[in-house]
């Protein structure tokens, strides 16, 4: 996060006092234009290197797309901006301009993790994803005022870091995973880096019976950290364990954040769907 506000803030000086962006008040901004085309290094889903890509934001056909070729004809991924997010990720991406974007694909989270290397062009990216979402938000919620929708632009992750877990069964042994808190989706990845998460845990509310407990089950074994933390939902418990006890008291924290929040009624579209998706350890 401090990364994230410095590149933005470096940028907002620039733009007032070298490029003179706010002298002419009339004057739009290309971020703001509804369409933005240019080349981003996005890292590979599989092989792990960053390779140059275009991309296509277009607020007229409500997606972003990014293409394998520069010459392709279909995109190789089409992100709606209906599902997209995106988050300034220095630390994992290892470019101050670094940005995660995340999307809704067959209702799984994709990562898609790019960099420029001009600041400037990440922060006019960035805008021009806050600005396509507004104009969609403002058309789904009419009655809205700005106020409100300002806050549904981006969303920064709620906490990540590695715990350990155990399988359903609870007699598997603990694995290190990386997590990510993602407003209501708890998700899991072997490396901070992957594409897809391999397990998306729905945390609702304490008035659907979600609990957060400090420590473990006496009968818990396999954990070589020492901090547990036990989540109780309607169906089955959640079982993780943290290195440190600053670590473990701060997730707490964060899953006692979501928990103590009362539920939106799109939230409970949403539970039938995902709720406690594992797809392995």
């Amino acid at each position: 996060y401090i990364w994230a506000s410095l590149v933005l803030r470096e940028q907002w000086f620039r733009a007032r006092y070298e490029r003179d962006e706010f002298v002419y008040i009339e004057k739009q901004e290309p971020y703001s234009t509804g369409y933005r085309e240019g080349f981003l290094w996005k890292r590979g889903r599989d092989n792990g290197q960053f390779l140059s890509r275009k991309f296509i934001l277009s607020e007229r056909e409500g997606s972003l797309k990014y293409f394998n070729k520069h010459d392709a004809r279909e995109p190789k991924a089409v992100m709606r901006i209906e599902t997209l997010n995106a988050t300034f990720r220095p630390a994992k991406i290892g470019s101050p301009n670094g940005l995660q974007v995340t999307y809704l694909r067959d209702n799984s989270t994709r990562n898609i993790f790019v960099y420029h290397e001009d600041g400037k062009e990440m922060v006019d990216w960035f805008n021009a994803i806050r600005a396509a979402r507004f104009h969609y938000l403002q058309v789904a919620f009419p009655g809205a005022s700005d106020a409100d929708l300002v806050p549904k632009l981006t969303r920064n992750f709620v906490k990540e870091g590695y715990m350990e877990k155990t399988g359903p069964k609870q007699t598997e042994g603990f694995k290190k995973r990386w997590f990510t808190m993602d407003d209501r989706r708890l998700m899991y990845f072997k490396d901070p880096l992957d594409a897809y998460a391999r397990g998306e845990v729905f945390i609702g509310s304490k008035e659907n019976n979600y609990t957060v407990l400090s420590g473990l089950p006496p009968s818990t074994q396999g954990n070589r950290w020492p901090f547990g933390i036990t989540i109780v939902t309607p169906d089955r418990k959640f079982l993780f364990a943290c290195e440190t006890e600053a670590e473990q008291k701060d997730w707490i924290a964060a899953f006692q954040r979501v928990i103590n929040r009362p539920m939106l009624p799109q939230e409970y579209a949403g539970t039938q769907t995902h709720t406690h998706k594992v797809t392995g350890m």
